[in-house]
């Protein structure tokens, strides 16, 4: 019976984002250019939906976007782009 290696786990990106939020759209945006070199998964959710707003409560986050990677704290507010850049290179393979 042959055996399979599984691939490395892509890491999560979870953005909780709110209607007319610039840090939102410009997150959304640099997570895009980000997927041009990294391979990971992008999760949208709204603030308003339930879970949005538990998330938001969860992890006390006083601005929006709320940035999870795995589901663990990265950011609030303006996307640390160097920050996220240095966890990639070390978490996510690179896209062929």
């Amino acid at each position: 019976m042959p055996t399979t290696t599984p691939g490395p786990e892509l890491p999560v990106v979870t953005v909780v984002h709110a209607p007319a939020c610039h840090f939102c759209d410009d997150a959304q945006q640099a997570l895009a250019a980000f997927a041009t070199r990294f391979a990971f998964s992008v999760e949208l959710v709204d603030a308003e939906e339930p879970r949005g707003a538990a998330l938001m409560a969860t992890h006390r986050a006083p601005m929006f976007p709320l940035i999870l990677i795995d589901g663990a704290f990265f950011s609030s507010g303006r996307l640390p782009r160097k920050k996220l850049h240095k966890l990639l290179e070390a978490r996510a393979p690179l896209v062929a």
